[in-house]
């Protein structure tokens, strides 16, 4: 153990996933360390109520402790818990769910669901490289921010990134050195559908028809979609392919749909975990065929389509009207007419809104992770007897979650977590609430 280093008994891990300690009588954050484990450690900064630090050595290692499989996991702010087992992740990940109910909500649950788990890497079909000339290195670095934001990770490939785009991280980075405009490419969309991968270059200059050529030519021999953004996200248009209404698209099969979308939109980022998560929306809500639905913060029509595919009536209510102009497309791609769809501010709900006036048996609803405290008043009131929630920010979750019990009489039936971002801390869960 380095001479400058001091010991620690890590005895929690944050929300953040950094192992907790008290030194000296104050609180210690520690990069790298986690619960039950000794450790050596040296501080990286002060505060008035606690202290940062990083891990030097372990020297008794938890029993959940795993080797990390990507290379830059020290460095790249991406994955934060590469370094724990799976099925401890998920453990952690239903304890921090726990704990924020009880604090923010002052609820707790009648059931903890089991956790839905599935693939650990290559899952990510949805993220955004950053890409950065370095002149004191003189060359082009491209990955994800590191755990310090304001720097960049030379990042050599992703283990969590779809195999579509991981197997091509060379190629992409390649392609990129070889352009023109190399210094003035900020960032890549990439987007991953069944199919076929979409790559989205964000430009700060125009692109030469050299560049625009080479573009093109990758995304032939690669079959990738290619796009090109100038501006703002109102400016992305297609380079290729010239087909005018080529979409991506990712297959529900259990309801026998296809759900198109473009390669900014949003969409849940991990396939599999996706089908756990309407599978268990639809056991939660009971659904009968007479039932009266409603799906608030719908997107392309994730959860809609397939409730309407059962036989409910459903109406999907979206505060994008570009994803209200997809998931109305998205329905007559897939014959089904029993769905509406609504654009509407669900931060600034409208009592005078058409869809708001009806009424409703069931309700699901996946806000931002803002959360959704403006219409809960304006479901309370309503004929809505059963809602459930899903939520990718368990604080905001907690505190919906008490209004709803404390204020306005449900019942918190069931909840539980489905790691929808495995190696991360971002947690994604689903509740069930009864009248």
């Amino acid at each position: 153990m380095s001479d400058s280093s001091l010991i620690a008994n890590i005895h929690a891990l944050s929300h953040e996933g950094r192992g907790i300690a008290t030194v000296n009588g104050k609180t210690v954050f520690i990069e790298g360390a986690l619960p039950t484990e000794t450790v050596g450690f040296q501080y990286l900064r002060h505060r008035n109520r606690f202290a940062e630090g990083k891990i030097t050595d372990i020297l008794t290692p938890a029993a959940s402790r795993v080797v990390p499989r990507c290379r830059h996991f020290t460095e790249c702010g991406g994955c934060s818990l590469q370094h724990l087992g799976s099925l401890a992740q998920v453990q952690f990940k239903e304890q921090v769910v726990l704990e924020q109910l009880q604090h923010f909500g002052r609820v707790e649950p009648r059931v903890i669901l089991p956790p839905l788990m599935g693939p650990t890497y290559g899952y990510r079909r949805k993220a955004r490289l950053r890409v950065k000339y370095m002149p004191k290195k003189g060359k082009l670095i491209m990955g994800f921010h590191e755990k310090d934001p304001r720097a960049i990770a030379d990042c050599l490939g992703c283990e969590t990134l779809h195999p579509l785009i991981a197997k091509r991280w060379r190629e992409i980075y390649q392609l990129i050195a070889g352009l023109e405009a190399n210094r003035n490419i900020p960032q890549i969309e990439v987007a991953v559908g069944d199919a076929m991968a979409a790559l989205v270059f964000r430009h700060l200059v125009p692109l030469s028809e050299r560049d625009q050529r080479t573009l093109v030519e990758f995304g032939q021999f690669h079959q990738m979609a290619i796009y090109l953004q100038p501006n703002g996200l109102d400016s992305i248009q297609k380079l290729w392919p010239t087909e005018r209404d080529h979409y991506l698209s990712y297959h529900l099969p259990d309801y026998h749909l296809e759900i198109q979308f473009l390669p900014t939109d949003f969409i849940q980022v991990n396939s599999e975990m996706n089908h756990h998560l309407i599978a268990r929306v639809i056991e939660l809500l009971a659904l009968e065929t007479s039932d009266k639905m409603l799906d608030l913060f719908c997107g392309l029509g994730n959860f809609t389509l397939p409730l309407a595919r059962l036989g409910a009536s459903v109406v999907g209510v979206e505060g994008s009207r570009a994803a209200v102009t997809r998931a109305k497309i998205n329905a007559e791609h897939n014959g089904l007419g029993s769905v509406e769809f609504f654009a509407s501010d669900l931060q600034k709900p409208d009592e005078d809104s058409s869809w708001i006036k009806r009424s409703y048996d069931k309700v699901v609803l996946d806000p931002p992770r803002a959360g959704a405290p403006e219409i809960i008043p304006f479901l309370a009131r309503s004929t809505v007897n059963r809602v459930v929630y899903v939520s990718c920010q368990p604080a905001t979750l907690a505190r919906d979650i008490g209004e709803w019990v404390n204020r306005y009489g449900f019942r918190l039936e069931s909840i539980g977590v489905l790691d929808m971002f495995p190696q991360t801390t971002h947690i994604e869960s689903i509740a069930l609430l009864t009248r």
